[in-house]
């Protein structure tokens, strides 16, 4: 079984900046992409950002030039550095990574969601 635990969410005024962290945990052989998506109520789930495991990132084209995604190998964690926050980027914030587990099986891991809120 392999697990993500999300941190980072909250409330931020509009220009400020929040940096969310997502930590894999479990029986892990190796992590392929992990990376970030956002679902705004009455919305499709949204591309924020993923990182593959030989460090190649790709954005969705409202976060391009504003968010930045990190990752550290050892630690089986991403970082979601967001700058320059809009009220737009309000919403919950799902983890997802593609983990390969002891036993074999490949997951498809979401986290639990952590809200994040742009808001004068």
């Amino acid at each position: 079984q392999v697990q993500l635990v999300e941190s980072g969410g909250g409330l931020v005024q509009p220009g400020g900046s929040l940096r969310l962290s997502c930590a894999a945990s479990g029986s892990i052989v190796s992590i392929n992409a992990m990376g970030w998506y956002r679902r705004v109520p009455g919305k499709e789930r949204e591309l924020v950002a993923v990182i593959t495991s030989d460090g190649v990132t790709n954005y969705g084209d409202s976060v391009k030039g504003r968010f930045s995604l990190s990752r550290d190998n050892a630690k089986n964690t991403v970082y979601l550095q967001m700058n320059s926050l809009k009220a737009e980027d309000t919403a919950v914030y799902y983890c997802n990574a593609l983990i390969r587990a002891v036993n074999g099986i490949l997951y498809d891991g979401w986290g639990q969601g952590t809200q994040v809120a742009v808001s004068s």
